[in-house]
């Protein structure tokens, strides 16, 4: 008997997963475009090509993988973010297309042509990589506490060969002595230890200290908001991702510490996502 085709494999993956899967058909896609390392064009310019029997082997086991739940970008070992290519590991977070909200409204405060932005939890250094390969001339800096997270980023940074990123194991500030920024970004923790999905999807697979904090998931975030007023430049601005019900007391506890142009942007589905304000003391 012969191989699976390319398109006999896709129809096979599909149906696999149509019951423990919300996207069976992107999900085979996806999975099946990592067994044979091409493009989507040519699974659909040469859906009779047969897959080798190391091919279809691995492909199964892929698609046997992802039926007990586990994420395709842990399967895959890589995540497409920001038109760029990370790798994942189970270390950290999968970078989210909502993510790329954040990124997109930290480029609008880089008015500058050159600065100084640093990235808090940068986990796979999506965040902080995609700024720094928009913002040639400025120095990134991304921090993360997990040593296999920094491990992970410098990898993905002489990937990608960006040069203008520095990332360091630090806990949230500690490892920054009195360095100053035009920007802070980031997406820490900010999920209730209690919240129910924390036992569906993919989220079951990631690390929980990258997903909860206490105070009903705002502890992170307080942190983050006040210490950053002293390492933000005068008119800095510091931009967080949140949960989607979190807008008004994330805004709250900014216009608490002082903190001014203070407002949270809706992200692709809709729900509010960052929000971002300006130190600006005098």
């Amino acid at each position: 008997m012969s191989n699976y085709s390319l398109e006999q494999a896709l129809a096979f993956g599909a149906s696999a997963l149509n019951t423990t899967s919300e996207s069976p058909k992107l999900d085979a896609e996806v999975l099946l475009l990592a067994t044979i390392n091409q493009s989507r064009t040519y699974l659909f310019t040469w859906p009779e090509k047969e897959l080798t029997d190391d091919q279809q082997s691995h492909f199964i086991a892929a698609i046997e993988k992802r039926k007990l739940g586990k994420p395709v970008a842990h399967i895959t070992q890589c995540r497409e973010f920001w038109s760029l290519n990370f790798k994942v590991s189970p270390a950290t977070l999968i970078p989210r297309p909502d993510t790329e909200t954040l990124v997109e409204l930290a480029l609008t405060k880089a008015t500058e042509k050159t600065g100084k932005l640093l990235d808090l939890g940068t986990g796979t250094g999506a965040i902080a990589l995609s700024l720094a390969s928009e913002l040639v001339n400025w120095q990134v800096t991304a921090v993360d506490f997990k040593p296999e997270a920094v491990e992970l980023a410098t990898e993905n940074k002489h990937a990608l060969q960006i040069e203008n990123a520095e990332i360091l194991q630090s806990d949230w500030f500690n490892a920054l002595s009195d360095s100053q920024f035009d920007i802070i970004v980031s997406n820490p923790p900010y999920i209730d230890p209690q919240d129910p999905h924390l036992q569906q999807g993919d989220v079951r697979f990631e690390p929980l200290s990258a997903l909860v904090a206490k105070k009903q998931g705002m502890a992170d975030i307080e942190h983050i908001i006040k210490a950053s007023r002293k390492y933000l430049k005068a008119k800095g601005w510091l931009l967080i991702e949140h949960g989607y019900d979190q807008g008004q007391l994330v805004r709250d506890f900014f216009a608490k510490m002082a903190y001014k142009v203070i407002t949270t942007e809706k992200d692709l589905g809709g729900n509010d996502r960052v929000t971002l304000a300006k130190w600006d003391p005098d």
